[in-house]
């Protein structure tokens, strides 16, 4: 039988798979073929020899007590009158004779190896392919069907190139190479599935690392890729080295470097950005060729208004918002642009917004409101909160007038304080939502006036509904969101509560499994309690007598 065995090495250096895979599946085989003679019931294993290749085929008959499998089990008694030495629980086992292999019993033989290699071919290809996940690699177009294309990337292995995931406009033919980018390994049912993509962020930054060596050394740093595919594209980069240009190494000679790029993504533009720590320096670069006048953080939000010229602002948006999309991706911030004007309109109107209220609030003048908005004041809270010392030093303000300012603060404080109350009463809003976090009396009331007279009202909401209801002067669309988000928090009380629950659960079990067992031997080293108990009771009665 050492052809078998030859056999077992042929297709196991064929198919690239051990060769005990193959052993086994012969083993299978055979037994398959070996329940079909004797029937499918009986609990029939087959065995192949490893190195002479001896095929031993055997029946297996438990021995119990009492019978629920007539084909595979034996009582004590029946098994004793064949072997008297059994105990129950053992098996007794039967030689069969060697199978005389039937066309029927081949074919099914046959079905069984070529699936069992082909699940090892599977499991293999998994094996090899899930660790990399991020890869480029190159293949040969096999076939491509409703614009998704399959790839022979080598070794049996086929990949995936789905029409999404390939530039537009881009067609391939059977035999062409390609090179794509391996963003997800799959087992799945028909076997592993390995997807490829040549419009991912991540696929320019791999030819990037192939076409410039100082990226692959590690001397420049590819910080954030964003692209919009097929059309254009922002790429930070940034030197370890202070005497190496990142931009000028990444566009190479005469362009060189970069045009390499281009061209294997289909004439894609790329605009190489010099990365900053200081975004707000980052923010500029990433939204050239445009010029930016200022830039104003909201670290809070991750929000920045960028400034530009007039002239500027089709060039910083871009066309159909293309470049300030891009850049926003890039620097991770959602970036708004303003042109000059706009900017100089708004901040005007919010000036003279925040000077009536505080004229209307303090009953001051108009040099007085002017004064405070200059200062930074935005909110008749921060007057009232903020220390007199501070407010003191306000150019032109002595103590009593702060003194002042800040008695009317309050006193106007109190004054919408009650009106909450009493609109509160008219319009039914309970506590919960006037006692929710970051929230204004006017937006309660506001809420209030909309049949919105809870927190989960509030919850329900979406941000856009928010925003619509409170008006977009008054809320921004992450505010809305923040606050709906601090609504819908007593939701997940609940599960929160019960998780803790689950793990004290947890660890008194481990408490308890790491108890010491109390044996005789240490038993009198243990005080019991009731004893204590009882001994403080006869003391304390004795010293009362």
């Amino acid at each position: 039988m050492t052809e078998l065995l030859q056999v077992a090495d042929a297709v196991a250096r064929e198919k690239n798979i051990d060769r005990e895979i193959v052993v086994e599946a012969l083993e299978e085989a055979i037994q398959k073929a070996g329940r079909s003679k004797y029937g499918h019931d009986h609990d029939i294993r087959a065995h192949i020899d490893r190195e002479s290749g001896d095929i031993d085929l055997k029946r297996y008959r438990e021995v119990v007590e009492e019978i629920e499998d007539e084909t595979n089990q034996l009582t004590l008694a029946e098994a004793q009158r064949i072997q008297k030495d059994v105990t129950v629980g053992e098996f007794l086992i039967d030689e069969l004779p060697p199978l005389d292999f039937g066309r029927i019993a081949a074919q099914t033989a046959k079905q069984v190896i070529v699936q069992k290699v082909r699940e090892a071919e599977r499991e293999q290809q998994f094996e090899e392919f899930k660790d990399r996940i991020g890869e480029m690699i190159n293949g040969a177009v096999k076939r491509v069907e409703y614009g998704n294309t399959t790839v022979d990337i080598g070794g049996r292995a086929e990949a995936l190139l789905r029409r999404d995931e390939a530039l537009p406009r881009e067609h391939f033919k059977n035999g062409e190479r390609v090179r794509a980018f391996i963003y997800d390994v799959r087992q799945e049912q028909r076997g592993p599935q390995i997807f490829l993509s040549r419009c991912r962020p991540e696929f320019m930054g791999k030819l990037f690392t192939q076409e410039v060596p100082e990226i692959y050394d590690g001397i420049i740093e590819i910080k954030s890729v964003a692209r919009d595919p097929g059309s254009r594209a922002k790429i930070a980069v940034y030197s370890n080295d202070g005497s190496i240009d990142p931009v000028g190494a990444c566009v190479g000679m005469r362009g060189s470097r970069v045009q390499a790029v281009v061209n294997e993504l289909q004439g894609e533009k790329i605009d190489i950005v010099p990365w900053s720590e200081d975004i707000a320096s980052f923010a500029v670069n990433a939204l050239s060729p445009a010029e930016v006048a200022k830039v104003v953080l909201d670290e809070v939000s991750k929000r920045m208004e960028v400034v530009v010229p007039d002239e500027q602002l089709s060039l910083a948006i871009g066309r159909r918002g293309q470049n300030v999309r891009l850049a926003s991706i890039l620097t991770g911030w959602d970036i708004d642009i303003l042109t000059e004007e706009e900017e100089s309109n708004r901040r005007a109107e919010e000036f003279n917004k925040r000077s009536t209220l505080f004229i209307a609030a303090l009953d001051v003048d108009e040099m007085i409101a002017h004064l405070l908005v200059a200062e930074g004041f935005t909110t008749i809270e921060e007057i009232a909160e903020t220390a007199i010392e501070e407010l003191s030093h306000v150019e032109g303000f002595e103590e009593e007038i702060a003194m002042a300012l800040q008695e009317r603060a309050k006193l106007w404080l109190d004054e919408q304080q009650k009106e909450l109350d009493k609109k509160q009463k008219e319009l039914k809003i309970k506590d919960d939502l006037v006692e929710l976090e970051g929230i204004s009396p006017h937006i309660i009331v506001k809420l209030g006036e909309n049949d919105i007279r809870n927190r989960d009202d509030l919850a329900d909401l979406a941000t856009d509904e928010l925003v619509e209801l409170l008006g977009a002067e008054t809320i921004t669309a992450p505010e809305a969101e923040k606050l709906i988000m601090v609504a819908r928090a007593h939701w997940f009380e609940g599960e929160d509560a019960q998780q803790e629950e689950q793990e004290k659960s947890e660890e008194d079990s481990a408490d308890e499994q790491n108890i010491t067992e109390i044996t005789p031997e240490t038993a009198e080293t243990v005080e019991d309690p009731a004893a204590i108990a009882e001994e403080e009771i006869k003391t304390e009665a004795a010293g009362n007598a």
